[in-house]
């Protein structure tokens, strides 16, 4: 909108007021546009130069950045500069892990997608943090760009504690008693084996009770959760032994002078129940049974015959 200055009485009236411009009455334009008008005249009147192409460069530009618009609508944004970049010389080349000792490198790769053409430029760091955390044997992971074609990662893992068998199946746990993974192989058939309901989450501190008697419990191939309540100890020779819910140093303590006094553990028995203060039973096998059987019958045919013979 113009504003109108130095309107006297006496100036002509309309067409020759239009075309008078004086130094009394003049039309000015507001601020704001009077830099693009005076830009907008140089140019009508040639004072401005454009370089050649101008138009050209222009052109392409504008259309490069509708295309890049739509393709970030399309969601097509990030395979493009992906492709981009590692065209110009940003594909990853090498792939540096370490602390991987249960994790596979190929597993690793394959998480990731590195295929030979993926960029270090559009490779989103975190998200292969998260999906490397996502592995089995994963606790932390680090992934670093090294440029220009280059990644490190940085593995912390879980470490096995033991095996729990629970049902059919046997998984390897952490000290905490979380699973960890399926057992696959013998690799681990050294650490102890925690067998029945909740003796994942109890087997740690069991264990660690279990250090103040070391001959007994390098001789425990199985310890057994009972009703989540207690715990059996099956040894190397097949005896079972019967804890207390409770006293469970005070049983063993018992067992310990059996086994000095009467070597009990090395007869042929089946189990040694200490779950009762007062007494300990002891269960022959089969076949020890079977002999005291026939020892017992042999002694009354004996008694009787002496006894007739008397």
């Amino acid at each position: 909108m113009f504003a109108l200055i130095g309107n006297r009485a006496g100036r002509p009236r309309g067409r020759s007021q239009a075309l008078y411009l004086g130094a009394d009455e003049r039309r000015v334009l507001p601020r704001p546009l009077r830099r693009a008008v005076r830009f907008c005249v140089s140019l009508a009147t040639g004072r401005i130069h454009i370089p050649a192409h101008t138009g050209t460069v222009s052109t392409f530009g504008f259309l490069a950045v509708v295309g890049l618009y739509g393709m970030s609508l399309g969601g097509h944004g990030h395979t493009v500069a992906q492709a981009t970049t590692a065209a110009v010389g940003f594909a990853i080349e090498d792939v540096r892990v370490s602390g991987n000792d249960q994790t596979s490198e190929i597993d690793i790769l394959q998480l990731l997608g590195l295929d030979g053409t993926t960029s270090l430029v559009a490779l989103d760091i975190d998200a292969a943090r998260r999906k490397l955390s996502d592995l089995p044997w994963v606790q932390y992971a680090e992934v670093r760009k090294v440029y220009p074609r280059t990644i490190e990662v940085m593995l912390k893992e879980r470490q096995a504690f033991g095996i729990w068998q629970h049902g059919s199946e046997l998984s390897l746990i952490e000290k905490n008693g979380s699973v960890i993974a399926p057992l696959r192989d013998n690799k681990f058939a050294s650490l102890p084996l925690f067998v029945g309901r909740d003796a994942e989450t109890d087997a740690a501190s069991f264990e660690n009770e279990m250090s103040a008697w070391p001959e007994l419990k390098g001789r425990v191939k199985a310890y057994v959760r009972v009703a989540s309540r207690r715990w059996d100890l099956h040894l190397d020779n097949g005896v079972v032994l019967k804890l207390p819910e409770a006293n469970v140093g005070k049983a063993l303590s018992v067992l310990a002078r059996l086994e000095k006094e009467q070597r009990v553990l090395e007869r042929d028995i089946a189990s040694v129940d200490l779950r009762l203060e007062d007494r300990t039973t002891i269960q022959l096998t089969e076949a020890a049974a079977a002999r005291r059987r026939d020892a017992i019958d042999a002694r009354a045919k004996a008694l009787k015959k002496a006894g007739e013979q008397s």
